[in-house]
């Protein structure tokens, strides 16, 4: 566990556009409290530098921040932003702290958490796949799934891949016909689930067995709210 503190455009110091001209694409910016930025008061030690704390190890070092951009839209020497625009329409995505709700994939890739619960109720062979970081796996977790983090599948992390192809190899052997074999994803919200179908996707019948696979919308937080009310929300 890490943590970072810097102020901007302290003193002459670079300003946030100094050192990030051009936004991240839209589906990759997270709210403030899963990406984990605070607000802090003014801290004047902290000016031109970002200290960074390792929790791990109990250390702290300090790194020098590249000085103010004279090409800097806002601070350089001839800036064009002049006063405030619409943040939103820039970076693509809406100025709240609320988790946006991404809609990647048509109607037909994703289910309900309610057709999920039919499934699981009626026993059908299929593979659970939860894509959440370990640490949030840790806190709760539906006692059937299989986690896999969306960044392995994205890197195509070995031992993760190995794992997904032997689940999948031991899904098929329990149905009876040749068939797909079905794999649902889950996450917190229902967006990297989202991100994870379509690397799936790409995969079936090249990297791994060819398979269906189906996003849950919502992911467990639409699950802790209509269906098992006792699940842990977070």
């Amino acid at each position: 566990m890490e943590g970072q503190l810097t102020v901007y455009n302290y003193y002459g110091g670079p300003c946030y556009r100094c050192l990030y001209p051009i936004p991240p694409p839209p589906e990759t910016v997270t709210n403030c409290s899963d990406g984990g930025v605070l607000g802090v008061g003014l801290l004047a030690s902290c000016g031109q530098q970002l200290l960074m704390f390792d929790a791990q190890d109990a250390k702290f070092r300090s790194i020098k921040l590249r000085p103010k951009q004279a090409s800097c839209a806002v601070c350089g020497e001839n800036p064009s932003v002049t006063q405030l625009v619409d943040y939103e329409t820039f970076c693509g995505s809406a100025a709240t702290d609320k988790c946006r709700r991404l809609n990647l994939l048509s109607r037909d890739q994703r289910i309900t958490v309610q057709d999920y619960k039919s499934i699981m109720d009626k026993a059908e062979p299929h593979l659970l796949l939860d894509v959440r970081p370990l640490v949030e796996v840790d806190m709760c977790h539906l006692p059937i799934s299989l986690n896999i983090p969306l960044s392995s599948l994205e890197e195509r992390t070995s031992e993760h891949i190995l794992l997904l192809q032997e689940s999948i190899s031991q899904l098929k052997q329990q149905m009876a016909s040749d068939c797909q074999p079905p794999v649902y994803v889950i996450c917190k919200l229902g967006n990297d689930s989202q991100k994870a179908v379509q690397v799936l996707e790409k995969m079936s019948g090249s990297e791994v067995d060819s398979i269906r696979v189906k996003d849950i919308c919502g992911g467990l937080m639409a699950w802790a709210q209509k269906i098992d009310p006792t699940f842990p929300q977070y």
